[in-house]
Order: structure tokens, then sequence, then C-alpha cells
């Protein structure tokens, strides 16, 4: 028996030897170097990139942020951004309170209880896949004709939010599937283990495990939420007000700063949009950040 063992770690430790002189070689090698620099070039242009298209915003921008733009009140004299702001954040709270449950359910159905290698499977994934790739005018004309028309909604934040609802579910189902998938089946096994049954297992053990990458699909999401125009065009409208309901019409930010640029007589207000918007953005994804640090530390 101990023979046995001592032939296992002997070729083990040969194995183990093999790769550490292949990974060697490789490091050493010319074509590696290459592809380091490759790398290093893409990255660091990457950053350029993004250093630059923050910092004309922002160059363009901070100096025309006055008070004049957070006044509730929008005419020809003060295009005022609050009523946009105020509408944003209506839209993506709506948007996110009705599709993250259905996205995260329809994971958890898909990976913990759908058969492996089911046809539905299969098919639901293809589903996600292939709404993923529509231009978001696709959904707006059919926000536009089933929303606002069919269900006569009108131009409305309603029409809107649901709209962008369909929009992100894919994304959202997707992001936590790939969350779920990754965490280990010991954790499961060791649940099952200790009498806890599957409902349990999973709200307790694979979803607070998953929580980190769960979080990172509703960033993506939030992100399109805020950054969508054509979609909203079709369904929210552009009144620069805010409605005194969900089925009132309001233009978002994003709508706000199209409306601007594309007339050409507020472009400095339009810099300042795009500020606001930039900094909307950031805001959500540190408190994402942080809520997922916090869940995480809870965990541990």
């Amino acid at each position: 028996m101990n023979k046995e063992i001592k032939t296992q770690q002997k070729k083990e430790n040969h194995s183990k030897e093999k790769v550490i002189a292949l990974k060697n070689l490789w490091i050493h090698h010319p074509f590696s170097a290459m592809v380091s620099c490759l790398v290093w070039f893409a990255a660091l242009l990457t950053m350029a990139v993004l250093l630059f298209l923050v910092g004309f915003i922002v160059v363009k921008g901070v100096r025309h942020l006055t008070p004049e733009l957070f006044s509730f009140t929008y005419n020809s004299d003060n295009v005022s951004l609050m009523p946009a702001l105020v509408n944003t954040l209506v839209i993506t709270a709506v948007a996110l309170l009705i599709a993250v449950p259905l996205g995260i359910f329809s994971a958890i159905y898909l990976v913990e209880y759908a058969k492996k290698g089911s046809r539905l499977v299969k098919l639901i994934r293809i589903t996600a896949e292939t709404l993923q790739g529509i231009p978001s005018i696709i959904y707006g004309l059919f926000g536009l004709l089933f929303f606002s028309t069919a269900l006569k909604w009108g131009y409305s934040l309603l029409s809107g939010a649901m709209t962008l609802v369909i929009m992100i579910l894919p994304l959202i189902i997707r992001t936590t599937e790939e969350a779920l998938i990754s965490v280990p089946d010991s954790y499961r096994e060791a649940s099952f283990g200790v009498g806890a049954g599957k409902l349990r297992t999973i709200f307790k053990v694979v979803l607070p495990t998953a929580i980190p990458g769960i979080l990172s699909g509703v960033v993506l999401a939030t992100g399109r939420i805020v950054g969508e125009t054509a979609a909203l065009l079709y369904t929210a409208g552009s009144v620069a007000k805010i409605p005194s309901s969900l089925f009132g019409s309001g233009r978002t930010l994003a709508v706000h700063m199209y409306v601007l640029s594309s007339e050409g007589l507020y472009m400095d207000q339009a810099y300042a949009t795009a500020v606001v918007l930039l900094v909307f953005v950031l805001v959500l994804n540190s408190i994402s950040t942080l809520c997922a640090r916090g869940l995480t530390k809870g965990r541990g």
C-alpha cells in the first residue's frame, strides 16, 4: 500500500515538474513577450480612451452646471434637467423592481430545477441570447405598438419601464445564471448533508454566494436603462416635466440630452447633462459595489 502511495506521489511530482518546465519555457519564449506587450498596449489604450472621454465631458460640462439647471421648472429660458433626473430615477426603479426578481427566479429554475440538457433550457438560453442582440429601436417599436397602443397606456413612464424590462431581462437572466453555475457543487452537497432542503439551500447558501455576480448583472442592466434613448422616445415620450403618475409622459436624462443636442440651441446644457448622467451612473455602480462587499463580509 505504501509503495503504491509513493509511486502515485512520484507521478504527481513528475507531472508538476513537467508543467513548471513548460511554463518557464513559455515565459522565456519571444512570442510570449510579444503577446504580453500587446496585452499591455490594449489595456493602456482602453484606459486612455476612457480617460479622454470622461475628461472631455467633464471639461465641456462642469463649467455649465448652474443652480438653474436643477430647478423643477422647465421653460425656454431655463432648460432644467431636474424633471429628467426624477423621471430617470422612477423608470430605473420600476424597471429593476420588475426585471430583477423575474430574472433571478428564471435563472434559479434553469440552474437548480431544470433537467440538464433539457430542450426547454436550450430554447430559453437561445431566446435570451437572441433578445440581447436585438436593436433598442425594435424594442421601442414593440413598446409603442403593444404597451402604448394595444394596452392604451399612451406615452407614459410605465410604457417606457415595461419596454426596458423586456430589454434587460435577458441580461439579468444570463449573468445570474453564470453566477449560480460558478457556485461549487460542494456547497450544495454540504447543505444537503446537514439536512437542509432544496429551497433553503438555494436561498441560504447558493444565492448569497452568487450575489457579487448577480449585482454585476444588475449594474449592467442599470447602465443600459440610464443610457437608453431610442426605446424611450417611442414609449415614454419627451415631455420635459415630472408627471403626476406612471401613466404620464416624461423624458429621461439621456432623452433630455439627445433633445437638447438635436435642437442645437442648448449645447452647453447638453454637456452639463452629460456630466450629471456620468455621475449618476458612477454613484449607482459605487452603491452596488458597496452592497456586494457588505453582503460578502456579512456572510464571512
